[in-house]
């Protein structure tokens, strides 16, 4: 199974299943279809929200920027909208990490 990326107008929609106060920043896998996200912030005041966009910006080697939270600011679950590039892009460099 892989990451159901979607395109979207303005780029595409990257779903992500967030891990917080996790032991280290980065991406550890795929789970029902999302990008599995793990970080050490906690889930308090966005703060978890911000390290997701600073993972998302240096594995995907786009600026902070071009992601925006589209949904799930307070779920496990959120979805990301990555400005400016294809789904097509994306899930190459996705299948690259993991």
């Amino acid at each position: 199974m892989s990451v159901q990326i979607a395109d979207h107008a303005e780029g595409c929609i990257l779903p992500v299943r967030a891990q917080p106060g996790a032991r280290r920043n980065g991406i550890v896998g795929e789970q029902a279809g999302m990008l599995k996200v793990a970080v050490t912030a906690p889930p308090d005041k966005g703060r978890a929200n911000d390290a997701i966009v600073e993972v998302l910006a240096d594995v995907l080697g786009l600026k902070r920027t071009q992601i925006v939270l589209v949904s799930g600011p307070t779920s496990r679950q959120k979805k990301f909208l990555l400005r400016g590039v294809s789904a097509a892009v994306i899930a190459g460099m996705i299948a690259k990490v993991i």
